[in-house]
C-alpha cells in the first residue's frame, strides 16, 4: 500500500513538473477577493498566457485590470523554483510594497501546497523566499541598480508603464539576463513613448519581444455592465486606461490622445517641399503675398540633444504652412530665420530670448530685420490686452527687449493657450513631427513637458505661436484703427485747405491758422 502511495506521488510530481497548468489547477491555492481561499483554476485565456511564457523568452503583456496576470506570474515563478534548481527570480515594481505583493502570492501558494510538493525553505520573509535547492525570488522597488548585481533566471516588471527610470533598470539588467534569463513585463497602458509602449511596439514589429494583449473582454465573467460600472467608478479616462488596452486614450498628455488621433487623420499631410541643407525645412504652402504670417522659433545650441525649431503660421486661418526642426548653429539659424521671415511677407519674427536665443536674436538685429517681436523688460504682466494698452510695438522700444520671454509666469499661459485652441480644434496642423511630439508632451506633476527621452521643441514653439498670434492680430487691428482715426482727424482738421473763408480781399491769400499766407507763387 505504501509503495502505491509513493508511486502515485511520484506520478503526480512528474505531471506537475511537466505542466504548470496542471500544477496550478490541482494543487495551488490563491486568495480570491470575494471567494477566499480557492484552487487556482485557470481561465482559458490564462492557460494560453502560460503557454506563451513557456514558449518565449521575453514577454510583454498589455492588459486590462483584474485579470489575474500578476497571480499567474507568481504561480509561474513558484513552479520554476520548485521544479528547477538555482532559479533566481527578481520582481520589480513602482514601489517595494507592490513588488512585495507578488512575492506574498508566491509564499501563500507555497505554504498551502501538500507537504510532498513544498520545498525546504532557507529564507522566508515578506520580501523574499529562498529554497534549499538554490532557487529564490526577491522583491525590490525601482532603482537604478535594481537587477544589476547577480545573474537572473527571470525578471518580472510589474506595472512597467508607471515606473520612472525603468529604461535604465532594463539596460542594467541586460547583462544579468544574458545567460538565457527570461523577462515578463506586464502593465496597463500609460500613454505613449514610455518604456512599456516602446517595448510593446518592438513586440508588434517582431523585434525580440512576444506581445500578449489582454482586453477586458477576454475574461468570461466580464460584461458590458461591468465595463460601464468601471467608468462610473474610475471616470472615463481612467477606465479607458485600466480596461481598454489603448495607449492613446491612456496617459496624461497635455492634449487628449483621441484629439491628437483626430488631427492625425484629418489634417496631417506630407510636405509639398523639403528645403535646407538637412532637408528639415518643410513647406505645405508657398507664401501668399496677400496673407500675414508669424514665424516663431525655439533655439537650441546645435550640438546637444535638443533641436532648434520654428513654425510659420498663417495669422488669420491659424494654419501651419511651414516648419523646421534640426540641429544648426546659432549664427546660421539666425540668418535662416531672417530669410524665412522675409520670404513670408516680412512676417513677425518671434525668437525665444532665453540663454542661447540671444545669439540668434543678435543675428536678426545685425541684419536689420524690422519686424522683430519685442517683450517688455518688466514682464510683470503677460496679457496681450495690457501690451496694447501700454502701446506695445507702437512706442519707443527702449522699455522693451527683443524676443519672447518664456518665464514661470508666461509658460503656464502659453500651455493653456495650446490646450484651449486644440480642444476647440481651431489650429490646422500639417506636421506629423509635431503630432508625434504632442503624443509625448505630458503633465509631470503640475509642469507640462516632454516625456523622458523625447523632445518638445516643436511643441513649445507652436504653443508660443498660438499665444503670440492673438497679440499679432490685435496689433494689426489696432494699427488699422489708428490709421482710421488719423484719416478722420485729417478730414476734420482746420488748416491748409480751409475753403470756407472769405476771399473777397485777395483770393490768393490763405488763412493757415498762423495768419494769411500769399500763395500766388503757385502760379
Amino acid at each position: 500500500m505504501s509503495q502505491s502511495i509513493k508511486e502515485l506521488i511520484r506520478e503526480e510530481y512528474i505531471k506537475c513538473a511537466k505542466d504548470p497548468v496542471y500544477f496550478f489547477k490541482k494543487y495551488c491555492y490563491i486568495q480570491h477577493p470575494k471567494r477566499g481561499k480557492i484552487l487556482f483554476d485557470l481561465y482559458p485565456f490564462q492557460e494560453d498566457v502560460m503557454g506563451e511564457f513557456n514558449n518565449h523568452r521575453y514577454n510583454v503583456i498589455l492588459k486590462s485590470r483584474q485579470l489575474g496576470i500578476s497571480t499567474l506570474s507568481a504561480g509561474y515563478s513558484l513552479w520554476m523554483m520548485l521544479f528547477h534548481e538555482d532559479k533566481n527570480i527578481l520582481v520589480i515594481a513602482t514601489k517595494q510594497e507592490v513588488a512585495k505583493n507578488l512575492v506574498t502570492k508566491v509564499r501563500y501558494m507555497h505554504e498551502n501546497l501538500p507537504s510532498w510538493l513544498r520545498g525546504d525553505t532557507e529564507e522566508d520573509n515578506k520580501l523574499s523566499l529562498r529554497l534549499r535547492n538554490g532557487s529564490t525570488i526577491k522583491a525590490t522597488s525601482a532603482s537604478g541598480d535594481a537587477g544589476r548585481s547577480e545573474a537572473l533566471s527571470m525578471l518580472i516588471i510589474d506595472e512597467g508603464a508607471f515606473i520612472k527610470g525603468i529604461d535604465d533598470i532594463w539596460a542594467s539588467s541586460q547583462s544579468t539576463l544574458s545567460t538565457g534569463g527570461k523577462a515578463i513585463v506586464l502593465s496597463t497602458p500609460n500613454g505613449v513613448g514610455n518604456f512599456f509602449h516602446k517595448t510593446w511596439l518592438k513586440g508588434e514589429q517582431g523585434d525580440g519581444w512576444n506581445p500578449i494583449k489582454l482586453h477586458w473582454t477576454v475574461h468570461p465573467e466580464r460584461t458590458e455592465k461591468w465595463r460601464k460600472e468601471q467608468t462610473q467608478l474610475l471616470g472615463e479616462k481612467m477606465a479607458a486606461q485600466e480596461c481598454d488596452c489603448d495607449f492613446i486614450s491612456s496617459g496624461y498628455t497635455v492634449v487628449d490622445g483621441e484629439l491628437l488621433r483626430w488631427y492625425e487623420e484629418t489634417h496631417v499631410q506630407e510636405p509639398v517641399e523639403k528645403r535646407g541643407f538637412d532637408g528639415n525645412y518643410w513647406l505645405w504652402q508657398q507664401p501668399n503675398y496677400s496673407r500675414d504670417y508669424i514665424v516663431v522659433a525655439d533655439v537650441a545650441r546645435g550640438d546637444g540633444v535638443d533641436y532648434s525649431a520654428f513654425h510659420v503660421i498663417d495669422v488669420e486661418s491659424m494654419e501651419q504652412v511651414a516648419e523646421y526642426k534640426g540641429k544648426i548653429d546659432t549664427k546660421d539659424y539666425g540668418r535662416m530665420l531672417v530669410n524665412v521671415a522675409t520670404e513670408w511677407n516680412d512676417a513677425l519674427l518671434v525668437i525665444e530670448n532665453a540663454n542661447i536665443g540671444w545669439a540668434v536674436i543678435q543675428e536678426a538685429i545685425d541684419r536689420n530685420y524690422t519686424n522683430l517681436y519685442y517683450s517688455y523688460k518688466e514682464f510683470g504682466y503677460v496679457d496681450d490686452d495690457v501690451h496694447l494698452q501700454k502701446g506695445y510695438d507702437l512706442k519707443d522700444k527702449s522699455q522693451m527687449v527683443p524676443g519672447f520671454s518664456m518665464t514661470s509666469r508666461t509658460r503656464p499661459l502659453v500651455i493653456s493657450k495650446l490646450d484651449t485652441y486644440m480642444r476647440e480644434r481651431v489650429p490646422i496642423i500639417r506636421s506629423k513631427r509635431l503630432i508625434d511630439e504632442l503624443f509625448t508632451f505630458i503633465w509631470n506633476g503640475s509642469r507640462a513637458e516632454a516625456q523622458r527621452g523625447y523632445n518638445d521643441d516643436l511643441t513649445i514653439s507652436f504653443s508660443t505661436a498660438l499665444w503670440v498670434r492673438d497679440t499679432a492680430l490685435k496689433l494689426r487691428q489696432q494699427g488699422i484703427e489708428l490709421s482710421k482715426r488719423a484719416l478722420s482727424a485729417t478730414a476734420k482738421q482746420s488748416g491748409v485747405f480751409k475753403t470756407g473763408q472769405s476771399t473777397a480781399k485777395n483770393s490768393w491769400k490763405l488763412n493757415t491758422g498762423r495768419g494769411d499766407e500769399d500763395i500766388s507763387w503757385l502760379l
